[in-house]
């Protein structure tokens, strides 16, 4: 804070929290207006509290500083809030909006009736709220439970708060674990963890350290097990060989492996974790994981082996009237995709960028829906849905909306017992889609539908864990339409041309061509990099393409950290392109302003809005703590607290662009991303620029990107399972 203290030495005040300007549910940092005795004008203390609320008391140790922007404030070291017992006090406090129910109109009855009684009435004799006009049972109901909740509420914070922990899950541990929260905290702290959305085993891990559990002590050590397997998990794997992850949780954990020996025999004992051979090495898997790729593999032969759900059709006429209908003549290989597919109930279909995917699909599905045949496609992003639509004319939706999640039983609506009415499934990019997904997806196909998976097997595989589409392809179980054949129009496109020279391991042609769609800016250095890159989105892109720096523009990085990494850019091109205002909220180490472009980072199904989404924040109430962001039209309100389910978005991964395609891509490469640089992943890069790739950083740096293969290997069983003769 830029000021100097009047005094160094402590003092006491205390006094009545007439507004809360500002708190912040994750560090506890708040900004409070106080009426204090002594004071004709109303003090400003800053200090850190758990929960506050207009109308409490407080005591605050703590010395008085000179801020230069903000004048004289009471910084306190110390800060402890109680309950009002003053009317005036009791009235600000219920009135605040804490509990459900009372707004200032309930809070000026309640206190004119009942006085400083008005807590023990709510607590001791819920009943006489009735006596209140225009309190009726519904509204009496609503204020008894807001009340029990609020101080469950504040009892979890200071529990959490007490043994080192940010103060935002608070709401959400207490919805988990209702009035238990704290014994059953207490008695095994690692259950956060596993629970608790947002919450990982590190923050766990320091409550258990806070409550005295020892770094050896078995529950943590199982409980390790978990998390490292957690970690691979992030990393693509569905399980690790015994040796990788003994090793690996005995570095998370700190411990020997002879104790994390000790805990996995526990672990696989209760069934946690499923040991088993994949290409001869003794593996450990997560149960979950391990059951869902075996469920695949048995789905999909199970729908393979069965009756085609179509009549007999006449190939060569069929192709002659879709040619007809399109005015598109097939090439022979599309044909022969063509026939192969009338005839298989799965197969896959996967090729690059150009090499006529869309027009295969929609020639496929226009010869069938002439049958009647009942279609549904799918994909799993809303952009990705969204282009298909767009390229079939027919509906299509992402894979959750299709099998439609209910957040209050927390699965789907479609599986095994209500299963979806279709005669053809078809799943777009289906490079995407991970192991639970695809485990879902197939639980809810009837037995007699046919399903066509389509993707280009060589983008990055899926964030999730698993790479489905690579194991089905490898495995032989099915047939499968590789389509390597650029068309002409296609060929016209410096993006589809690139694509393909950096999939095959050849450097992308850098000719500097006035009007084309591929550019590469040389920069040096990191520094030069994210000059020249701010230039190309801010000036040079809208100036030459007409497009719009926020909207269209999408910068995609190999990696979030380092100077040209998406977390630093995102900083940097929010200054420019939409510097903070007055109006802004700072939340989980960002900066959030209307205009702000944002993407979602984890499925929110109440919401409807699911990872990878994009949109741009519409407007903003501080006085609510709440923001609208309008994801493609449709606007959707978020609480401050839930900002952590966001991120600005003028710079993401390529890992988190998947599935989506924007008008112009920026793309920084630099020797600082060398442990990222890898052919898949700038191939997936290029092939989601539309009409615009540039290309800034060092030649090097993409040299390295075009020779590596792809990534280490995924420890996945599937491929072995569909591999394997059926029982």
């Amino acid at each position: 804070m830029s000021g100097q203290a009047i005094a160094s030495s402590t003092e006491s005040l205390a006094g009545l929290v007439e507004r809360v300007t500002f708190h912040s549910a994750e560090t506890g940092f708040c900004v409070l207006r106080v009426k204090v005795r002594g004071h004709r004008d109303l003090v400003v203390v800053v200090g850190h509290a758990a929960m506050i609320s207009a109308g409490e008391w407080i005591q605050a140790s703590g010395s008085w500083v000179n801020d230069r922007t903000h004048g004289l404030q009471f910084k306190a070291t110390f800060l402890k809030a109680t309950q009002p017992t003053t009317l005036e006090g009791i009235e600000k406090y219920l009135g605040s909006g804490m509990i459900k129910g009372i707004g200032p109109v309930y809070a000026k009855k309640l206190v004119k009736a009942f006085g400083e009684a008005v807590f023990d009435v709510i607590e001791a004799e819920p009943g006489r709220l009735r006596e209140v006009t225009g309190i009726g049972p519904r509204r009496a109901d609503r204020i008894v439970k807001g009340w029990a909740d609020q101080r469950a509420i504040r009892e979890i914070m200071l529990f959490l708060h007490a043994n080192g922990v940010g103060t935002s899950r608070a709401v959400r541990i207490y919805k988990t674990y209702g009035q238990e929260a704290i014994q059953l905290i207490t008695e095994n702290p690692y259950r956060l963890a596993r629970d608790i959305r947002g919450i990982g085993f590190k923050t766990a891990d320091q409550i258990a350290a806070k409550l005295g559990i020892e770094k050896t002590a078995m529950v943590r050590v199982r409980a390790g097990i978990g998390y490292a397997l957690a970690e691979a998990m992030d990393e693509g794997h569905c399980g690790l060989p015994v040796e990788d992850l003994e090793k690996l949780a005995s570095e998370l954990l700190e411990v020997g492996t002879d104790l994390v020996a000790e805990a996995l025999a526990d672990e696989l004992r209760d069934g946690a974790v499923i040991a088993d051979q994949l290409e001869g090495r003794n593996c450990v898997f997560l149960t979950g994981l391990y059951r869902a790729e075996q469920a695949i593999a048995a789905r999909l032969r199970g729908l393979a082996g069965g009756t085609l759900p179509w009549p007999a059709i006449d190939m060569e006429k069929a192709l002659e009237w879709v040619e007809g209908r399109t005015g598109l003549t097939l090439a022979p290989s599309q044909r022969e995709a063509v026939r192969l597919a009338l005839a298989s109930k799965v197969m896959v279909i996967t090729g690059g960028p150009g090499v006529g995917k869309t027009t295969l699909v929609n020639s496929i599905l226009k010869i069938l829906a002439a049958k009647h045949i009942r279609i549904l496609l799918c994909a799993p992003t809303g952009r990705a849905a969204k282009r298909l639509s767009e390229s079939t004319g027919m509906e299509a939706r992402t894979i959750h909306r299709m099998l439609a999640f209910d957040p209050a039983a927390g699965g789907f609506k479609h599986g095994e017992e209500n299963r979806l009415e279709c005669d053809l499934l078809v799943v777009d990019e289906t490079s995407m889609v991970d192991v639970p997904l695809m485990n879902a997806l197939l639980k809810a196909i009837p037995d007699r539908s046919a399903l066509i998976l389509v993707g280009d097997v060589d983008q990055l595989p899926s964030v999730g864990p698993g790479q489905v589409l690579a194991d089905v392809i490898a495995s032989g179980a099915v047939p499968v339409v590789r389509l390597t054949e650029v068309f002409r129009q296609a060929a016209a496109s410096r993006i589809i041309v690139n694509a393909h020279r950096i999939n095959q391991g050849q450097m992308p042609d850098l000719t500097p061509i006035e009007g084309s769609d591929f550019y590469f800016v040389e920069a040096a250095e990191p520094e030069d990099g994210v000059r020249k890159l701010i230039e190309v989105v801010r000036n040079r892109i809208p100036k030459r393409f007409g497009l719009d720096p926020v909207r269209d523009v999408q910068v995609l990085c190999p990696m979030n950290r380092g100077g040209l990494g998406a977390r630093s850019l995102n900083v940097e091109l929010q200054a420019v392109l939409n510097p903070p205002g007055d109006v802004r909220v700072e939340r989980f180490g960002w900066t959030y302003c209307v205009g702000d472009k944002v993407m979602q980072t984890e499925n929110d199904y109440e919401k409807e809005v699911y990872n990878g989404d994009l949109g741009v924040i519409t407007a903003m109430d501080p006085e609510n703590s709440e923001l609208l962001i309008d994801f493609d039209g449709r606007e959707v309100a978020y609480d401050f607290g839930e900002l952590d389910r966001v991120s600005l978005a003028y710079a993401t991964t390529i890992h988190k662009s998947q599935g989506s395609e924007y008008p112009a891509v920026v793309i920084p490469l630099a020797m600082q991303h060398w442990t990222m640089l890898r052919r898949n992943l700038v191939y997936t890069g290029v092939t989601r620029g539309k009409r615009l790739v540039v290309v800034v950083g060092q030649r090097k740096a993409l040299g390295m990107a075009v020779r590596a293969r792809q990534e280490g290997r995924r420890w996945s069983k599937l491929k072995e399972w569909l591999g394997a003769s059926p029982d």
